[in-house]
């Protein structure tokens, strides 16, 4: 094995690559190029319009730059190695791209789960709202959101940089937690940093969220018609991007942990999924469900027209 092949790992995920590099690259780089558009254009709306500075928008702004955030750490990598003569990645970039994917992964449920704490102090404890939901509360769970996820993160792939490599042909076109498998001994300690990771960045914050949006719809539905039309137009989006957020963090799981005899067509769908529809649902969703925004939308594309 040359000196290469001690440095850089193979990504072995791709379906005649050669034959079809440049239908990937074409599909992915439009694809891209409308995640950035579109989250960034309802972020500027949220930006530029002052009856949208409330946390509520000021969350959903967070949320969609994280999701920018999330398809950059992919879809850049991806639309190079389309154009290369074989997929590789340095072990240095695929660890540092596992703790960009993960903790950005991290900062999406706990964005959901801030959301879903701003939605029950709006809709429950309207008289307290702006005493609690102060701006110094929103900057704090703002930055609360992006370190925290981090600082699980960053051990386990530091750890995992300490940690032999035995195999070096990654069965995946990313590097997501896969690469474990590439390791010649998985220590104990990355095991229990993964599972802690599990619980405190997907878990409890997914609990929380249906817990909250569970409170709030039954006292909803105990309220007059008007609060219940109020409550679903703000909590059915953000319920609505939990739901598929939580079915692709159980697809990237799957990935990680299916057999290598398991067909190689479905499992670049399954991991494509991860990245692919996501990042363009979120801009969809509050861009037609929310009605501020929605019309700010509808304004600019006619004004544009």
């Amino acid at each position: 094995m040359d000196e290469l092949n001690f440095t850089h790992i193979t990504l072995t995920g791709y379906i005649e690559l050669n034959k079809y590099k440049y239908l990937y690259f074409s599909v992915l780089f439009t694809v891209y190029v409308l995640i950035i558009c579109s989250n960034a254009t309802i972020v500027y709306l949220i930006w530029i319009h002052e009856n949208l500075h409330e946390p509520m928008y000021i969350f959903i702004a967070a949320l969609l730059t994280n999701c920018v955030l999330y398809s950059t750490t992919v879809y850049p990598k991806l639309l190079i190695d389309f154009l290369s003569e074989e997929p590789i990645i340095s072990i240095s970039s695929c660890l540092l791209q596992l703790f960009m994917f993960y903790s950005v992964g991290g900062t999406e449920f706990w964005l959901l789960a801030v959301m879903a704490f701003d939605r029950y102090v709006s809709i429950c404890k309207p008289l307290r709202y702006s005493a609690i939901m102060r701006k110094s509360t929103v900057k704090v769970l703002l930055v609360l959101a992006w370190i925290v996820p981090a600082c699980h993160i960053a051990p386990e792939a530091i750890l995992s940089a300490y940690t032999k490599i035995c195999h070096f042909n990654l069965s995946g076109i990313f590097c997501n937690n896969a690469i474990f498998k590439l390791q010649c001994l998985k220590p104990k300690s990355l095991t229990v940093l993964g599972v802690v990771a599990l619980i405190d960045l997907v878990i409890l914050p997914m609990l929380f969220t249906f817990f909250t949006y569970t409170k709030i719809f039954v006292i909803s539905y105990r309220s007059c018609k008007s609060f219940r039309r109020k409550a679903a137009e703000t909590c059915v989006p953000h319920l609505i991007i939990l739901i598929s957020f939580s079915y692709l963090a159980v697809y990237d799981v799957t990935i990680a942990r299916m057999e290598s005899n398991f067909p190689k067509p479905a499992r670049l769908i399954m991991t494509l999924q991860i990245v692919l529809y996501h990042p363009l649902f979120n801009p969809i969703i509050y861009g037609l469900k929310m009605k501020e925004i929605s019309k700010h939308l509808k304004t600019l594309l006619l004004t544009k027209t």
